[in-house]
Order: structure tokens, then C-alpha cells, then sequence
């Protein structure tokens, strides 16, 4: 099962303004994963409270939550930029990296979404987008 993260117009749960379709919910959890093992000393959720604390099959960001969990995620693509990048998992990310002649050159370029974009900079679209209109990021 895929986990899907989007902004909704807010007239009802069917008037999507934006979503990032992120993989599997394993897939988000590596990333976490990653975080937390790479930038939180394996202490879950120490540093980066909004993005790690949150259950990841449900509920949402609230528009509140969406400054902070940008101010999270930029720091979180500042870390990851200053490390070696690693090899795609096997699977979907393997062959949509090589489909799309994807070179990461940092451990921040190792994590994209299904289209092959990167999953940082997809969920700060994401939490822009919140503030900017004042809407909470669904999980689905």
C-alpha cells in the first residue's frame, strides 16, 4: 500500500490542490529512518519532532505544524546534502532512478518520490503550499 500525502482545497476531502505520492509507507520510514540514524544520534524524533513523532498512516500536519516541519525539512536537505549519497533500494526507486538517469550527489538526492523527484523538496512544495492557504497535509 502506497502512501500518499497531499493539500486539500478544503470545500471536502475530493478538491486536491497538490499531493506527493511517496512510495510505500517503507519507503517513508527509510527515509525516517535515515534521519533519525544520520541527524538524531538514533534518538527518533530528538531534532525533528514534526516530521518523526507524527504516525505515518494517518491523520494530518496541521497548517500550524506546516512552518515548523519546513523549518525541519530544510535543515533536514542542508544535513543530508553533506553526505555521501547511497544506492537506490531495489525495486520501484532502483528503476525509476535509472528510467530517469537519476545521479545522486548527495544523501539528501537519495530519497524521490514515484516520478522520480526529490521527496524533500516535494513535501516543502507541500508545506508552502499549507501556510500559504492555511490547509493541513493529509496522509492517505
Amino acid at each position: 500500500m502506497g502512501l500518499y500525502l497531499c493539500v486539500f482545497d478544503g470545500s471536502d476531502d475530493d478538491n486536491e490542490l497538490e499531493g506527493v505520492e511517496v512510495g510505500s509507507y517503507g519507503d517513508f520510514h527509510s527515509f525516517r529512518e535515515t534521519v533519525t540514524t544520520c541527524l538524531e544520534n538514533s534518538e527518533w524524533g530528538s531534532r525533528f519532532p514534526v516530521l518523526m513523532l507524527h504516525h505515518d498512516s494517518d491523520g494530518a500536519w496541521t497548517a500550524g505544524e506546516a512552518a515548523n516541519l519546513e523549518r525541519e525539512l530544510l535543515a533536514i536537505r542542508a544535513a543530508l546534502a553533506q553526505l555521501a549519497p547511497a544506492p537506490f533500494p531495489a525495486g520501484w526507486q532502483a528503476e525509476v532512478s535509472r528510467l530517469e538517469g537519476l545521479r545522486p550527489a548527495s544523501l539528501a538526492d537519495c530519497f524521490i518520490d514515484v516520478d522520480g523527484e526529490p521527496l524533500i523538496d516535494r513535501l516543502l512544495e507541500l508545506t508552502r503550499l499549507a501556510q500559504q492557504e492555511y490547509l493541513a497535509i493529509h496522509f492517505q
